[in-house]
């Protein structure tokens, strides 16, 4: 399977390295974007090597600015795309089909192929403008998921909402996410 990840200015960098973990651990290709405001979240929220840790958690990274890369193209055949987090720019590109950088032409391939694009959106409270750009996603067959942790499987740490809510991101995908993911087991 082949999987587009892209990583935008919103804060959450920590969930989209946490979904390239576990993609990884799942042995799914990975293919990572990231624009210039999600490079500077990076650095900011992971430190000074948060970057380069990302980058080698994928497998092929793409320039934000090459716009005849593989994953520009629906012949490429990428099976699947999140973009986490997603910030309010990168919403409103997807929804209105502004393929203006490389992350925001990918997911217009996705959209276009009728494949799989799951965006989890970071931002509250939310203004009408974003929840418009939602319902457009999802009226096109994206999946809009903010992240939301999942207080059932009783998480203590920080690590292990994060984990749970990457390991949702992998299901929506269509990637097994193992035993990251607390499956609910009725009361």
């Amino acid at each position: 399977m082949k999987v587009v990840v892209g990583i935008s200015g919103a804060s959450g960098a920590v969930l989209g390295r946490e979904v390239l973990r576990q993609l990884e651990a799942a042995r799914t290709e990975t293919h990572l974007v990231i624009t210039a405001g999600g490079e500077r979240t990076v650095a900011h929220e992971l430190g000074p090597d948060g970057l380069q840790e990302v980058r080698r958690l994928a497998t092929f990274v793409h320039d934000i600015g090459d716009l005849g890369a593989s994953i520009a193209s629906g012949s490429f055949g990428a099976d699947a795309m999140a973009v986490v987090p997603c910030s309010m720019r990168t919403l409103s590109a997807l929804a209105h089909g502004f393929g203006d950088n490389l992350l925001t032409r990918a997911g217009d391939v996705m959209l276009k192929e009728r494949r799989r694009l799951v965006v989890l959106p970071r931002e509250a409270p939310l203004t009408e403008a974003h929840l418009n750009s939602m319902l457009m996603l999802t009226r096109m067959g994206a999946m809009v998921a903010p992240p939301v942790p999942p207080f059932y499987a009783k998480p203590e740490t920080l690590d292990d909402m994060v984990r749970e809510m990457a390991a949702r991101v992998l299901s929506w995908l269509g990637v097994d996410p193992g035993p990251a993911l607390t499956r609910w087991q009725g009361l």
